[in-house]
């Protein structure tokens, strides 16, 4: 399908079809329906990716659309009413007739109403058809609110669904432990620059200390030393004077002695 489906309702049933391709397309419940190879197809989708869905597992409605409406049909539907729906239980069997006894059988003023076409899927076609089941996923949540009603629709969208919605979870848990390693690294680097501020902090304290202390006593040092040397000259006076008595003592001992002889 290269482009989205022109879908057209088939009269009295919930069921829609495209006259102008040639295949046996259907969208019905949600779901894309393709009869192909004598195997019934399913997606969310317009152009897959397509799961081969159990022929006990089709929905009654997709079943009971007239073979008037297959665009395709295949060669065993030669012969049948074209206004009443394929003979299926000639062609798969009389253990398929049993287990899906009274599928052709319905009050046609009972029937649901048609799941609202998802025509946003209009926007992609081309490179901008998305191909990835998460992408799709992701698209389809934000743009399409139908909550299907058959068993095997449902089964489908768990079966596609929720492992997309696990991947998502995943990827978003990993981004979470991502982000709180990120803010670990950021707390370590703001703890490391703290301890580095500190110790800047106390060795200015221990500095400013030291200053303070000088400034308290700036001569202390300087006025010993000035007094050592201020005495130095004072002996030195005091010594000399005691040499120059001890001269004139020797003297005055002298002419003493003289004067005796």
């Amino acid at each position: 399908m290269p482009m989205y489906p022109r879908l057209v309702r088939v009269p009295g049933y919930p069921v829609y079809y495209d006259p102008r391709v040639d295949s046996n397309y259907f969208f019905y419940d949600g779901l894309y329906w393709v009869f192909q190879g004598d195997n019934w197809y399913a997606s969310s989708w317009y152009n897959g990716p397509w799961d081969m869905v159990g022929y006990y597992d089709v929905p009654a409605y997709v079943l009971r659309v007239p073979v008037r409406y297959y665009r395709q049909p295949p060669t065993y539907f030669r012969g049948w009413h074209a206004d009443a729906p394929p003979r299926w239980g000639d062609h798969w069997g009389r253990d398929w007739e049993q287990r899906r006894s009274g599928w052709d059988q319905w009050d046609r003023r009972s029937a649901p109403a048609p799941a609202p076409l998802p025509s946003y899927q209009r926007d992609y076609s081309g490179d901008r058809y998305p191909r990835a089941v998460e992408q799709q996923h992701s698209i389809q949540s934000e743009k399409y609110r139908y909550q299907p009603r058959e068993p095997v629709t449902q089964q489908y969208y768990q079966q596609r669904v929720q492992p997309a919605q696990q991947r998502q979870q995943d990827q978003q848990r990993q981004q979470q432990q991502t982000q709180q390693k990120q803010q670990d690294q950021q707390r370590q680097q703001q703890q490391t620059q703290q301890r580095q501020q500190d110790q800047q902090r106390q060795q200015q304290q221990t500095q400013q200390k030291q200053q303070d202390q000088q400034r308290q006593h700036p001569q202390s040092e300087p006025q010993g030393k000035g007094q050592q040397h201020k005495a130095a000259p004072q002996d030195q006076g005091q010594d000399s004077k005691g040499a120059q008595q001890g001269k004139d003592q020797k003297k005055k001992d002298e002419e003493r002695s003289q004067n005796r002889q």
